[in-house]
This record gives C-alpha cells, structure tokens and sequence, in this order.
C-alpha cells in the first residue's frame, strides 16, 4: 500500500515492521523437515555460508556504488565502504576471540560450539539490519519518498525471506524450536523499523554514513561465512561437498537478489 501524500514516521514505521517481519518466512521451508544429523548439519552450514557470502558481496557492491543527493562526505563511497569492511572484519574476529574464551558458554539448550555459532550468525544478520533500517528511513524522505520507500521496503521484505532462511539453516538443525527459530529470524531485522525512524527524522546526518555500514555488515558476514561456516562445513562432511554446496547455494542467492532487484523495480 503506497502512501497517499508525503510520508510520514507512521507510515515508516509500518513499513520497516513489514520487512522486518518478512525474515521469519525463512523458517516456512522447514516446518515438515524431519531432525537433520551432523552430515546434513553440516551441509546446512555450507548453504547459509554460500548466501551470506553473496549477501556480503552485495552489500558491499550497494555501499561502493551508492549515490544521493543529500550525500555530503568528502570521502569517497569507496573509502567509506571499505572502511566500514575493515573495522567489521576486526569487530567479528575480536567477538570470536571473546565467544571462544567462554568455554561454559549456553543460549537455552545450546552449549559451547553451537551456542557460540548461533550468537554470532544472529548478531552479524541483526548488525547488518541496522544498515537496512537506515536505507528505508532515507529512501521515504525527499520529493519522491513515497515511490521510492515503497520500491526500497519490498525489495528488503523480499530480499529478508531467503536472510530469514540462512539463519534458519544455522538454528533448526541445532535443535532450535521451530515457533523459536521463526522468531529469532525476525529477531535480526528488528533494527529495521528501530533505524528506519530516525533515519527519515534525521535523513542528512544518518545518508553520510550508510557507505561505512553497508561495508561493516558485509565484512562481518563475509567473516562468518568463510572462517566459521565453511570450516565447520567442512568438518562435518568434506571438502567437495562443502564447496559445491556453497557455490550453488552462492549462486542461487545472486539469481534471486537480481530477481528481487529486477522484479520490483
């Protein structure tokens, strides 16, 4: 439902819980998949590293190439972005450093390996909403705030269901209730909305900065993807399978974010 005249904080509000809550569709795919034991884990792993890989690749790609009007930064979208990259990089390597010196670490019925996996995949995909939040409050401001925050918020509530699925992937094989894995996926895109206000309030101080988060999220994905998903892929079943698992899962990603991207426009 588009806006009828200029947008307001309501109707930014409305729409960042829209995308928000699409992450938890994610979980749909699995709600008739029986237990799944440490090789099928294992392969679960491969397939959410391969779509967080081409997620990161994306939000990266975004940050780089971003352009409006209202950007004012003397630095360039590419320094900005790259910026942001790095400290995620050493934000999420830090992190690791901090869950692995926890040994006794617990999240509900989860322990040590799998609690430390499930606390950092849902902190990368909340840290990366954040950046998402604040291109849906940017996208409503200006003349052309109603097209345009209609555009940006469905192609994020579609482009949140296969999120949604990447972290499902992680969860339920981990023996995550399934209601509590549909609500921990939202969970990760509830700074969504929470960024989506003052982003629209305050639309000239947060559009500097988006360069620098989209670079953070992708760097931190990028991280967990390859140094923790893939290794642990490839512990519980090979090489071969994790590498074609992951590339196909990479692939399928990149086709649907340029279907999403083509679709809505």
């Amino acid at each position: 439902m588009q806006p009828k005249g200029a947008p307001t904080v309501y109707h930014v509000w409305y729409y960042g819980w829209m995308t928000a809550l699409s992450t938890g569709l994610g979980v749909l795919p699995f709600m008739f998949v029986p237990d799944l034991d440490k090789y099928w884990i294992g392969v679960s792993n491969a397939v959410a590293a391969g779509m967080m890989i081409a997620a990161s690749y994306s939000l990266l790609l975004e940050g780089i190439t971003f352009e409006d009007p209202l950007d004012t930064s003397s630095l360039s979208t590419l320094q900005r972005t790259t910026f942001g990259a790095i400290v995620g990089l050493i934000f999420i390597h830090l992190s690791t450093i901090f869950l692995d010196a926890h040994d006794d670490l617990k999240l509900g019925a989860l322990q040590n390996a799998d609690a430390k996996k499930v606390l950092l995949i849902m902190f990368v995909m909340t840290l990366h909403s954040l950046s998402e939040g604040i291109g849906i409050g940017a996208s409503f401001a200006g003349i052309h705030g109603s097209e345009l925050g209609l555009f940006i918020s469905t192609s994020l509530a579609v482009h949140n269901i296969p999120e949604g699925l990447a972290v499902a992937i992680v969860l339920l094989p981990r023996k995550v209730p399934k209601l509590n894995a549909f609500l921990l996926c939202i969970l990760t895109s509830i700074p969504q909305p929470i960024m989506a206000v003052p982003a629209f309030l305050f639309v000239n101080q947060f559009i500097p900065f988006l360069p620098c988060g989209l670079g953070f999220a992708g760097g931190a994905m990028a991280w967990v993807a390859c140094f923790e998903l893939l290794s642990e892929a490839k512990e519980d079943t090979n090489f071969l399978t994790t590498a074609v698992v992951s590339s196909i899962s990479l692939w399928f990603m990149m086709i649907m974010q340029n279907f999403i991207e083509v679709g809505t426009r």
